[in-house]
Parts: C-alpha cells; structure tokens; sequence
C-alpha cells in the first residue's frame, strides 16, 4: 500500500530546512518546537528511514531526505496553487528573490514597485547575497528567481541579460602613485568574487604590482573605502556612489574584462516566481540599456 505523506509535516521539512534551522521553522510557522519535532518524526515514519542526521548543533538531510525534500517542494506548491485556484486557500504565496548587493538600493525598488501593480497578496522575501553564492541558492531551491553575475560566454547558467564593461574607479582626487614602480593599492571584496578575480587577473596579466589594503564582504565597505581615497577597485559603472569616479587614465591601470548579468529561475518556481521574474528581465532590461547607452555615448 502506498503511504501517504503529511502535507503540513512536509512544509515544516521545507521550511526548516531552507532556514537552516527547525527552531526557527517553529517560529516560521507559529508552531511549538514539539510540533516541529513530531512532524519530523512522522516523515520518517512514512519514509520508514531517517530523514535527517544531527551534525554539530543542527540537522541535515540524508539522501532520503534530500530525495522527499525534492518532492515536497513540489507537492506544496501543487498544493497551494490548486487552493487558490479553488479559492479555498489563502491567497498569499512568498517569492524568495536574490540580488548582489550592486542592484539592491535602486533596481530592486523599481521591479518591486512594477510587480505589485500587477501581483496582490504575493509577500516577496528579497536576500541580498553575495553573487557567487545566488546560483546555488537557486539550484536548491532556497531562491525561486535571482540576478546574478557571470564571465562572458559562461555556459549554462541562467538567461542572458546584459553585458556590462568593468572599470578601475577610484575616490574623486584621489593622489597619483609618486613612481611606476610603486604597489598599486587595491580594495576588494573578500574571496570568492568575480570582481576581485577580474581585477587582479589584469593586474597579473601585465605584470603590475599591487597590494590589498582592504577586504570586506560588503559592496558600501568598498565604495566607502575607495570613496575615502584609500585604494582603486573594479566594478561596473552602475551607480557610482558620491565620491567615486573612473580611474583617470594616468593612474595607467591594466584593461579588465566585461561581466554578464543574468536571471536564473528556481526549476519548480512558482508562477508567481515567474511573474515576479518576467518584471525583473523588464526593469532591468531597461535600466542596464540605459547604463550602457550612456557608456557609448562617453
């Protein structure tokens, strides 16, 4: 006889999972820890294996887990949209939507604003994350749509956008290196990135010298920090912060190489996601035109 899984108990799996944490699933989802815990224990009973083994302090996936965590993915969002279809569900669905931190304070408003002209009771949970980790967030389904950006020509990744050329910028007035041979000061973001990888392939492709003066996960710490005429760094030209122009060209700084911008879409997104998707290509479809536009006519 087949066994029929509990619809709530695999929520609470995907929810905890995707939070990292059962104890805060319990929160998530106004439930007490016991409850959460009971829930586990029925998957498994169902399953008739172990769902989860504790490492360190919390719980991950065995392979069963991870396979029923697949399917219930699945089995919620059929679930939910059949509720609302029939109108016998609560209309709200949440879209989790992953951006770098570049497009967060002036992208995000505009596709936001667009979206929820046409989209009610849709609670969209935005992350802004660190760029290299977007695409694994989406393949796992804890994103269901995000940008992202990518070397030219990278295969296999998401829906092309734009391509973008990267620059050397610097704070406004910032002083000449006094010789040829002294270190080019550089401020990066912490590794892995494929900005501080693009800049210092280019460095290392001429054969210049350079050192780090600074590193930090967050994209303000280096605007701040070449702002503050402590050091170049490279990036595109969307939205230059107050302060920072491109590296003059006597500062004679190595060419760097162009980036991609793509969306990415979470295999079993819902249509909500690719409404909410849809907007995201529009608005940034026209902000990065005008950006490169603009790039032309310099």
């Amino acid at each position: 006889m087949i066994r029929n899984f509990d619809i709530d108990a695999l929520r609470t799996m995907v929810v905890g999972v995707e939070l990292g944490s059962f104890t805060r699933a319990a929160s998530e989802l106004g439930r007490s820890q016991s409850a959460i815990s009971m829930h586990i224990k029925k998957l498994e009973d169902r399953a008739g294996k172990p769902l989860f083994v504790r490492r360190g302090r919390g719980l991950v996936p065995t392979e069963a887990g991870e396979q029923l965590l697949s399917y219930a993915r699945k089995i919620i969002a059929l679930n939910d949209e059949a509720a609302i279809a029939l109108g016998v569900g609560e209309a709200e669905s949440t879209v989790k939507l992953g951006l770098p931190q570049d497009f967060f304070d002036a992208l995000l408003p505009r596709a936001i604003s667009a979206f929820s002209c046409d989209a009610r009771n849709v609670h969209v949970d935005v992350r802004a994350g660190r760029n290299y980790g977007l695409e694994d967030e989406v393949h796992a389904g804890r994103l269901d749509a995000a940008l992202a950006f990518f070397p030219v020509g990278a295969k296999g990744h998401g829906e092309l956008l734009a391509t973008l050329p990267t620059g050397w910028f610097a704070g406004h007035g910032m002083a000449d290196r006094s010789s040829a041979n002294e270190k080019i000061p550089v401020v990066l973001h912490d590794h892995p990135c494929l900005f501080r990888t693009n800049a210092l392939s280019a460095l290392e492709g001429e054969g210049r010298v350079w050192r780090v003066v600074l590193t930090t996960p967050s994209l303000a710490g280096v605007w701040a920090a070449v702002g503050a005429k402590q050091g170049v760094t490279s990036r595109t030209l969307y939205r230059l912060p107050d302060g920072v122009v491109p590296a003059p060209e006597r500062y004679d700084l190595p060419k760097t190489s162009p980036v991609e911008v793509r969306l990415l879409m979470g295999e079993h997104a819902s249509p909500a996601s690719h409404a909410l998707g849809d907007v995201l290509r529009k608005v940034t479809l026209r902000e990065l035109a005008l950006l490169n536009a603009g790039d032309r006519a310099a």
